[in-house]
């Protein structure tokens, strides 16, 4: 089946009067799974059509620009995670300054109403929409027969007592519990990007690496983690280093990846870093000779 992608609430006919899901969706966590599963049960039952609906960028991106550490998942990630859940259909909503002056009744009637036409709409407790975030589910209640719609809330997903949302996921990320993390996302946490020049230090000392900017995603805990590769068609394993290389005094903020079984020139090509586990803090050392040992004891825990 193939999921139709709307670039804007404009749903053909045969989409309409269907079941769709509500929310940023950022990093598809298990309270978003949640979300959808539940809104996929409800559309298999009654046999009727189902979506998303979200918004790039993330609200909170668009208030504050400067803001670029962020991301959990990138929107083309966002778009591959949701194929999986066999939707009909992705809206995805342009979130600007016109859309952000929508109020919550205005959201609610333009968007909803009128556009998407839909007969249910899921949405997580904690839902805020429209301007100054003034919409809630209270607000989605209270407007239901008016623009013909049933709003179903879904309970949050919890784990050891604690909501599991896109904050807590990434405080998880920031302190470098990996592990936690990709439990909540119910897959490896991943960074895709393009590979960059480096100076080629790397090679020099032994150990060639991949270079990555890391745009707009959350910036994980600098060090040492242990990561499975993809690109192209291949899968390998290897060590990447997050930080500014201070043995090297390094400006910039960098993701280096040394990639076990691979010593081929992998520039601009898209790859994508799986995190699997944090094995140590970045740190400055005296010497080239003692960061190669380091990277020898690294290697050697990564592949245990």
């Amino acid at each position: 089946m193939v999921m139709k992608i709307y670039n804007n609430a404009n749903l053909s006919r045969k989409h309409h009067n269907g079941v769709i899901a509500i929310g940023n969706f950022d990093g598809l966590h298990l309270g978003h799974q949640k979300v959808i599963n539940e809104a996929r049960q409800k559309a298999k039952k009654l046999r009727l059509p189902l979506g998303v609906l979200t918004f790039e960028p993330v609200p909170v991106m668009f208030f504050k620009k400067k803001d670029k550490d962020h991301r959990i998942n990138s929107l083309k990630q966002k778009k591959i995670q949701l194929k999986k859940f066999k939707l009909d259909f992705l809206v995805i909503i342009k979130f600007n300054k016109k859309f952000s002056t929508l109020t919550a009744e205005q959201f609610i009637s333009k968007i909803i109403h009128k556009k998407t036409k839909c007969r249910y709409l899921f949405v997580s407790r904690n839902f805020k929409f429209g301007f100054n975030r003034c919409g809630n589910i209270q607000t989605l209640k209270k407007f239901e027969n008016k623009f013909k719609y049933k709003n179903i809330i879904t309970n949050p997903y919890k784990k050891n007592k604690k909501i599991i949302s896109s904050t807590f996921i990434r405080k998880k990320i920031r302190a470098g519990k990996i592990k936690e993390t990709n439990i909540l996302l119910n897959r490896n946490w991943c960074i895709e990007g393009k590979v960059i020049k480096g100076k080629k230090r790397g090679r020099k000392i032994g150990f060639p690496t991949c270079n990555m900017s890391l745009g707009n995603y959350v910036t994980p805990k600098l060090g040492v983690y242990s990561v499975k590769v993809n690109f192209g068609n291949q899968n390998k394993n290897g060590i990447a280093n997050i930080g500014y290389r201070p043995t090297f005094k390094g400006q910039r903020l960098l993701l280096e990846t040394n990639i076990f079984g691979i010593n081929k020139n992998l520039y601009n090509k898209v790859i994508s870093i799986n995190f699997k586990k944090f094995i140590r803090p970045e740190k400055k050392f005296k010497n080239f000779e003692y960061l190669k040992k380091q990277i020898k004891l690294d290697i050697n825990q990564a592949k245990k």
